[in-house]
């Protein structure tokens, strides 16, 4: 199926475009993973579209359609995604449609940022390997590894002007502040303001809606007790943690694995969407 594109611009001049799936009269508007396209998510998309459901997918600053690329003469952090991007792109969405919002990795924590702020927009949540990336989460070398990497950041980026992500293996050519802002939650496991008038965490608590989280049993990227703090930020409201092996995914059951044979994923998120 081939997508509409739908222009958006920020506030601040950045422009890009949207890609949309499907005409149903429920959607899901859906964030990427940290450095990954948006129209890497059209197998996916279009899954959800044949089981009737309107997609819209974001893309990030800096990468795909967007007019902007990370640079030492141009940064940005989580507030210009929050505050301009991803609000400018929810006024591009159809007003007729019932939307749940989700995301991969980041974009699951983003999702859930715009849950915790735009209650009333949104009939449920959906995370797919996204966790809190709080450094104690994660098991034995792989905490060090992440501290240490988390340490470093700060420096790296001042030095290179941006992360060089597409150099060193982990997400792509990213703005320094976005990585010092992932950094920061680290070391911290929490989210700042970004721009609001209240942390990030104090409005998450408030949540009550419905979150539907989608784990993958070799993503060693997010372990279950990632997902689990994560969660335990989201209020009091349902929360379903449905985990995938390879078994029931039909491949590794990994971080990025399942984007190119979203079948089973797809299927789940439709039917949580339709209950």
């Amino acid at each position: 199926m081939t997508p509409t594109e739908l222009p958006v611009a920020a506030a601040d001049g950045h422009r890009f475009r949207l890609r949309r799936h499907g005409l149903g009269a429920r959607g899901l508007f859906w964030i990427p993973a940290l450095g990954v396209p948006a129209q890497k998510y059209d197998p996916l998309s279009d899954a959800l579209a044949g089981a009737g459901f309107t997609t819209v997918v974001h893309e990030w600053r800096g990468m795909g359609s967007s007019s902007l690329r990370a640079a030492r003469s141009r940064d940005w952090g989580y507030t210009e995604l929050l505050r301009h991007d991803l609000a400018a792109a929810i006024t591009a969405l159809d007003p007729q449609v019932r939307w749940a919002v989700g995301g991969h990795s980041l974009g699951g924590q983003f999702a859930a940022m715009l849950a915790a702020e735009r209650a009333m927009d949104w009939d449920g949540l959906v995370l797919a390997a996204t966790g809190l990336p709080l450094a104690a989460t994660f098991p034995g070398r792989q905490r060090l590894g992440v501290q240490l990497f988390a340490r470093v950041l700060p420096a790296l980026t001042a030095v290179a002007g941006y992360y060089p992500g597409h150099r060193l293996g982990f997400a792509g050519r990213e703005a320094g502040q976005v990585m010092r802002d992932w950094a920061d939650t680290v070391r911290s496991g929490h989210y700042r303001a970004y721009g609001g008038a209240l942390p990030l965490d104090a409005a998450m608590r408030g949540m009550d809606g419905p979150v539907l989280a989608l784990r993958f049993s070799d993503d060693w990227l997010v372990p279950e007790a990632s997902l689990q703090a994560l969660l335990a930020k989201l209020g009091r409201g349902p929360h379903t943690v449905e985990t995938f092996d390879a078994a029931r995914l039909g491949a590794t059951a990994d971080h990025f694995r399942w984007m190119r044979q979203p079948a089973a994923v797809a299927a789940r998120i439709a039917g949580w969407l339709s209950a």
